[in-house]
């Protein structure tokens, strides 16, 4: 009797180790479905050209466009990183890409490297700050420093505790938790750091 006990502890205990670490697979195997990673290459290339974080853009990406590289917003964005024609079209001229009509934007290699150029400007006009970039990045740098002089959105002038667009302020919370999902799921190499 004591020897059947005994299997039968051994037997549910193993299988119980079994039924965790398959939940542990099908878990991360859901979560990598959920926020996939397509265009690796280009994100690198583009991050490391551009001095960000790949899963930052990454995160950008997926909350933009779901990694679908024709999207279209209701507004015309466009392609992965929802880049409007007209600044496509002024990145596309600052850049030198020859050949560039609006629907380039829907060539992941241009569109990546387009939306990280115009990320990259943004931290710069904000003087590094991420948080405020990617605000401009959805709701326009003119939005951001116009709050930013406004004492209901901003108590110091250099970062935001409010942002007054539900869009701007969905799209920014989203991006950051999409960042810390990429970084969880990925192993992405990161030459920045």
């Amino acid at each position: 009797m004591g020897r059947t006990l005994t299997f039968r502890f051994v037997f549910i205990t193993m299988l119980a180790v079994f039924l965790i670490l398959c939940a542990a697979l099908m878990y991360g195997y859901v979560q990598r479905r959920m926020y996939p990673l397509k265009y690796e290459a280009l994100i690198l290339e583009y991050a490391n050209e551009y001095g960000l974080d790949p899963y930052l853009v990454c995160a950008v990406i997926w909350v933009e466009s779901k990694f679908n590289e024709v999207a279209t917003s209701h507004k015309g964005a466009r392609g992965l990183m929802q880049v409007i024609p007209s600044t496509g079209r002024w990145a596309a001229q600052k850049l030198g890409i020859e050949g560039y009509t609006d629907d380039s934007l829907y060539d992941p290699a241009v569109n990546i490297r387009i939306g990280c150029w115009y990320l990259n400007r943004l931290r710069h006009h904000f003087k590094g700050n991420m948080g405020l970039a990617l605000a401009a990045y959805n709701g326009g740098s003119g939005n951001v420093e116009r709050w930013l002089q406004d004492p209901r959105y901003s108590k110091d002038g250099e970062e935001l505790d409010n942002i007054p667009f539900r869009e701007t302020r969905d799209f920014v919370d989203r991006v950051w938790k999409a960042y810390h999902k990429y970084k969880q799921l990925y192993r992405i190499p990161d030459v920045n750091r």
